[in-house]
């Protein structure tokens, strides 16, 4: 069957998935207000498009940190991919190549590392989370950059895990044989299997550090080379220390509402840390429910250099492999090409906030 958008994929995904790994993927915590919210702030919003702009030819291309993408959607850290496919993560790492972005891999990733930079065909960022054990944290942050990475993502957002009430129901846990590959030497690869509720809960609680401050971001800063994101900022005060400690920048993200229940939703929270950010050299990302190419459109109105997606490339993975994760990427591409063209613009240079209305 063909599938023509990612509401499509969603719905084939949940009928090839088993219970227990779809909810993993789709839920959110609590009441998960935010996870609805994050979908129906992009839709509350209002797009004002000009005319006669001579927008025959199109110019997608733009850069972040450095790095040309081929369209201002990345792939957001996500994981255990392994869920969805066998190929897991070597599979959307080539996926991601293949469109000409950025994969951002995941210290929760069923591979490792350094077997996904193999894979990979384009540019990787690494997806940080602090374990208890520094001498730890800081061999993946070496590993990553040995490995050729060209940034860090330092989750801030994730000192517990939320209350995700499917993954309790479920008593969320990995098949056997699955689990954090990049810390497997260290005797930390597998989820509890024996708990109540959460395996991933458990997990998160006994190995990361959930008394992370700004001073870590310090650290990290010291100790590579390599650009640090701060991932899970939500309010203008937080954009501001992190320039102040050295991020080169933020993502407007609440973990796709897994964390803290009814908290703003991203394109919602996007406006004042853009602000905030304005006059400096502070990188904006944005991710959370973006579906349609109209949502990216949006983002970048609003001051974000690019998006980045997650769950849809789950979707995508889970119905067709390296080349279903392909083609929810392009499928968003040609989306966001159209609504461009569409809004009056050419290229992603000086999209204006007056493009995006709130009734």
């Amino acid at each position: 069957m063909e599938l023509f958008n990612l509401a499509e994929y969603e719905a084939a995904a949940r009928r090839i998935l088993p219970q227990m790994a779809f909810d993993y993927i789709d839920g959110g915590a609590d009441d998960e207000v935010t996870l609805r919210e994050n979908r129906t702030a992009f839709a509350r919003l209002r797009l004002r498009p000009r005319i006669l702009a001579g927008v025959g030819t199109r110019n997608l291309r733009t850069t972040i940190l450095g790095q040309p993408i081929s369209f201002p959607v990345l792939v957001a850290p996500m994981a255990f991919h392994q869920l969805v496919c066998p190929d897991g993560e070597l599979a959307t790492a080539r996926a991601a190549g293949a469109a000409g972005t950025i994969m951002c891999v995941s210290t929760a990733a069923n591979y490792s590392l350094e077997d996904v930079a193999a894979a990979a065909t384009g540019p990787l960022w690494f997806q940080l989370y602090c374990y208890k054990d520094r001498a730890l944290t800081r061999h993946l942050v070496d590993r990553a950059q040995a490995a050729g990475y060209r940034a860090l993502v330092l989750t801030a957002d994730t000192p517990m895990v939320g209350r995700r009430e499917r993954d309790i129901r479920n008593r969320f846990t990995l098949p056997p044989g699955t689990g954090w590959k990049n810390v497997e030497a260290y005797g930390k690869r597998d989820l509890p299997q024996d708990v109540e509720g959460s395996g991933l809960a458990a997990y998160v609680a006994s190995q990361q550090d959930a008394n992370l401050t700004w001073a870590d971001v310090d650290w990290l800063g010291s100790i590579s080379r390599l650009p640090v994101l701060v991932k899970g900022v939500l309010c203008a005060a937080d954009a501001r220390l992190a320039a102040e400690h050295g991020a080169a920048g933020v993502i407007v993200s609440n973990h796709g509402g897994r964390q803290l229940d009814t908290t703003l939703a991203t394109i919602d929270a996007l406006p004042e840390i853009a602000a905030a950010a304005s006059g400096s050299n502070l990188t904006v990302l944005l991710d959370g429910g973006v579906r349609r190419g109209t949502d990216v459109l949006k983002a970048l109105a609003l001051g974000a250099q690019a998006v980045l997606l997650g769950r849809p490339v789950l979707w995508g993975l889970a119905v067709g492999g390296e080349a279903g994760a392909r083609a929810v990427l392009e499928a968003l591409r040609a989306e966001f090409d159209l609504a461009l063209a569409l809004a009056g613009a050419r290229d992603l240079a000086g999209l204006p906030p007056a493009l995006v209305v709130r009734p």
